[in-house]
């Protein structure tokens, strides 16, 4: 199975001058882990997840003053459409993070996480009462 398979189509852009608050409120209404942050002025595409949020909120710092830019991880790794599950698995794996912008053609065209390879390997989901009786 590919990457294009299991990626969310659904990408979170977010500018580097959103508030920690801001992104995570958008994070939270489209039930995603992780928004791309589109800094021209930076040179391009880095990533914020909500376990930057968490670690920001953990050091006592203020969601509503910190940015997006101070907590974006811009060296990132990117996956292509064409890339196997394995292949995503292993760079998260080597990498130590749990989401992979997917890019096609130098676009973001989506986001592969760890749930979403999971949910492409995990055998189909019985009925929840045949599960109760087994």
């Amino acid at each position: 199975m590919l990457v294009r398979d299991a990626m969310s189509t659904m990408v979170l852009t977010i500018g580097p001058d959103h508030t920690l608050r801001q992104a995570a409120k958008l994070m939270s209404a489209r039930r995603v882990g992780a928004a791309v942050v589109l800094d021209t002025d930076a040179g391009g595409l880095g990533i914020l997840t909500e376990r930057d949020i968490l670690n920001s909120l953990g050091a006592n710092q203020d969601p509503d003053q910190e940015t997006a830019s101070t907590h974006t991880t811009t060296d990132v790794v990117f996956a292509a459409p064409s890339w196997t599950l394995e292949e995503a698995a292993d760079a998260m794996t080597h990498g130590g993070f749990r989401h992979l912008i997917v890019l096609d053609h130098k676009e973001p065209v989506g986001i592969v996480s760890v749930r979403d390879i999971i949910r492409c390997w995990a055998p189909r989901h019985r009925h929840a009462g045949a599960a109760l009786q087994a």
